[in-house]
């Protein structure tokens, strides 16, 4: 756990795909039917840590999925995702698109990196900013929990660096899908709460 005598300078916040299109009510996924209650939540829960880490000189961080534009502007999107939400189209998580920011209320950040696969190591720059800004110790939040956060957490293990998930921090879009995947994490991150590291923070 983050202890109220420790340096934030070698710790962040990631906050993974808290993103317009994926959270916003005019996003891309309210638009196709995909909402959840509990990923709707999260930002407003997560704003107040947020605050804590930046004031405290810690580093927030966000991931972002993005969907790059292919010939004559059409999205490039894998066939899995085709299948899994086929309402996705032109426009939707674009580089520099309103939809592909990050929410409001999380802003502002002190870095962002694209994300094209689950997890945000994979063919990203998120490795090379990590090691810029010396962090050691990732505290990660975000959606979903079995997808993106699962993968950016495993991967950022390999990579050896300390992680702690916030439990009540990332969300799914079924809740027993979420506390199965924060359970499959055990063996390789911290498990704590948003109020646990708010407390030690404070």
């Amino acid at each position: 756990m983050i202890s109220a005598a420790s340096s934030l300078q070698r710790k962040a916040l990631l906050l993974c795909d808290l993103q317009n299109d994926f959270i916003h009510p005019k996003g891309a996924y309210a638009r196709g039917g995909q909402t959840s209650p509990e990923i709707a939540a999260l930002p407003k829960r997560l704003a107040p840590l947020a605050a804590a880490f930046r004031s405290g000189g810690g580093i927030v961080g966000a991931t972002m999925f993005t969907i790059v534009p292919g010939r004559l502007g059409e999205p490039i999107i894998s066939e899995h995702l085709k299948a899994l939400r086929p309402f996705l189209g032109r426009g939707d998580f674009a580089p520099g698109s309103w939809g592909q920011l990050v929410v409001d209320d999380l802003r502002p950040v002190d870095f962002e990196v694209e994300k094209v696969a689950y997890s945000a190591f994979h063919m990203s720059r998120l490795e090379w900013v990590l090691r810029k800004f010396n962090i050691e110790h990732l505290i990660v939040a975000g959606i979903v929990t079995n997808g993106g956060v699962a993968s950016t957490v495993r991967d950022a293990h390999v990579r050896e660096f300390e992680v702690t998930v916030l439990s009540d921090g990332c969300a799914a879009f079924s809740e027993d899908v979420h506390k199965e995947a924060i359970e499959g994490l055990r063996p390789v991150a911290r498990i704590r709460t948003v109020r646990d590291c708010l407390a030690a923070l404070s």
